[in-house]
């Protein structure tokens, strides 16, 4: 074999020995801390697995400036505000909010819950409007339901004298 291609083996083979040394640390130290009693920092899989989500999900809501996990060795590791903020982002996706909305939601809070009356004052006139929009849809349902109803007597009295 040729030098050149030893030294690229051996250049593969570092790399890999030390991805293998980077994700046992990273799992190491999530171990270390669920083993002290302490339910502080996650893994992406323990995310994945407790909100059905994917890992290319939470990566997506990295990407957007909405979770910020700690890293150690380019592992991901989560903390409990990160747990929260994903539990609230994907609530809010539930009930239709944008991610421009949800993040302005989170900046609200701030890093130590200072701006609490702040989140529920956007969070009070977020809902309002959403239950405005659901009571106007409603009201719109029902109006069309009852011209429906009306169509649907008229067409059935016609077809039953037709058969008499």
């Amino acid at each position: 074999m040729p030098s050149g291609g030893r030294a690229a083996l051996t250049v593969a083979e570092t790399l890999v020995r030390k991805r293998a040394a980077t994700s046992h640390d990273a799992h190491a130290a999530v171990a270390e801390h669920h083993a002290n009693g302490s339910d502080e920092l996650f893994g992406i899989g323990d995310l994945c697995t407790e909100f059905g989500v994917t890992p290319r999900a939470i990566r997506f809501y990295e990407d957007k400036g909405l979770l910020t996990p700690r890293r150690i060795n380019n592992t991901r590791i989560y903390t409990r505000r990160d747990r929260t903020r994903l539990a609230l982002i994907l609530r809010s996706k539930a009930i239709g909010a944008p991610l421009s909305e949800i993040k302005t939601f989170l900046e609200l809070y701030g890093s130590h819950g200072e701006g609490r009356e702040k989140q529920a004052r956007w969070v009070l006139g977020r809902t309002d409007k959403a239950i405005a929009q659901l009571e106007a849809k409603r009201a719109h349902i029902d109006a069309t339901l009852a011209e429906l109803r009306v169509i649907n007597d008229a067409c059935r009295r016609t077809v039953t004298n037709g058969k008499a």
